[in-house]
């Protein structure tokens, strides 16, 4: 019961997905790990069994745009991208430019206790081919109720069971330590 109330509360009166309450940019910096898809695209379907936990750094820009790095198991080896999250006028929601689709999509930060998960949602226009929920952890393992509130939030927005994935960890990606890519983010940023 919980976990569906306070899933409700991401939801206004219209039924849109709003960002957090309160969302601080500064406590939601740092590494994370997406330890949980949903995704009903026709084009990615057929891959989600190759799907892995991939990791990512997000550094906050003065400006209040996001610096956000992922790294990720590929057939070729670990590749990483980087992308730029630019704020908007709420805090708690960015847009970006996706080059896989072509298309300026918006992020929401729908709820985050920062030091422990986040559920965040890609364009939120509900659309199969280029709306995602997301489940990050600070950690690549997060507790079981974590996971069917991302569940749950995933069906409520009308993806289907089998596009809600959790998938397993990716070995040695970014390969070495965090450290070597933290200070390789920092010298290439300028920071």
């Amino acid at each position: 019961m919980g976990v569906q109330l306070t899933l409700l509360c991401a939801l206004s009166a219209s039924g849109e997905v709003q960002p957090q309450k309160d969302f601080d940019l500064q406590k939601f910096a740092g590494r994370w790990y997406r330890v949980g898809l949903a995704y009903d695209s026709p084009a990615f379907a057929p891959f989600r069994h190759m799907l892995r936990i991939s990791k990512g750094i997000l550094t906050p820009m003065e400006n209040g745009n996001v610096n956000v790095t992922m790294w990720g198991a590929r057939s070729s080896g670990c590749r990483s991208r980087m992308y730029m999250y630019e704020k908007t006028a709420v805090p708690g929601q960015f847009t970006y430019f996706s080059t896989s689709h072509n298309r300026v999509k918006d992020i929401t930060i729908v709820e985050t206790n920062y030091d422990e998960y986040a559920l965040v949602m890609k364009h939120k226009k509900m659309d199969k081919e280029y709306s995602q929920v997301a489940l990050y952890g600070r950690t690549e393992r997060l507790r079981p109720e974590l996971l069917e509130k991302f569940r749950e939030f995933a069906l409520a927005q009308g993806f289907s069971p089998e596009s809600i994935l959790t998938p397993p960890p990716t070995e040695d990606c970014p390969p070495g330590e965090w450290g070597v890519c933290l200070c390789f983010l920092t010298q290439r940023s300028g920071l």
